[in-house]
């Protein structure tokens, strides 16, 4: 799950919320036309789509409800936060806390420095993706937020270079 610094709680919901929508061409248009630019009005991205405004207004209220569509965001540079260093920290638990996998993602969620939680699966169980003022604010996050925990069995820390964000169509 993809989320910037300014993205509400309901953004950060656990990617393992899965829906039941039944999505049909036009609603794959809408859904990639707002990927592409997701502040453009409801007639403009009616008119790329090729239907009425009052139809994708609709559509548009359909896919949220039914949780395809989960929120628009903004994306913020860390940069312009006073946070410029950004960091992937690869997350293990002990065995016996693996069963509050969520509950241990959902509190990462809730911190300010988190960008990004994944649960995985394969060796390590959660990747974090954080952004942070500067090396001490990265390692007091590790010690406080992760390592000191007892449910945490190890960590590691890969120092991002430069984050490409790839635009829709790219994709």
């Amino acid at each position: 799950m993809s989320v910037g610094s300014s993205s509400s709680s309901s953004a950060r919901r656990s990617a393992s919320t899965e829906s039941s929508a039944v999505l049909d061409d036009v609603d794959r248009a809408i859904l990639h036309e707002l990927e592409r630019d997701g502040r453009q009005s409801n007639k403009d991205l009616a008119a790329r789509v090729g239907i009425a405004p009052s139809t994708c207004h609709a559509r548009v209220r359909a896919l949220r409800e039914s949780g395809v569509l989960r929120g628009f965001t903004a994306q913020v540079d860390p940069q312009a936060l006073g946070r410029g260093l950004q960091a992937i920290i690869a997350v293990r638990l002990q065995a016996a806390a693996r069963a509050r996998l969520g509950r241990f993602a959902r509190a990462l969620a809730e911190r300010p420095e988190v960008q990004d939680v994944y649960l995985l699966g394969g060796s390590d169980d959660v990747l974090v993706h954080v952004a942070v003022a500067d090396s001490q604010a990265l390692r007091a996050f590790v010690v406080e937020h992760l390592s000191t925990r007892q449910e945490v069995a190890h960590t590691q820390t890969s120092l991002v270079f430069e984050h490409l964000h790839l635009p829709a169509d790219a994709r």
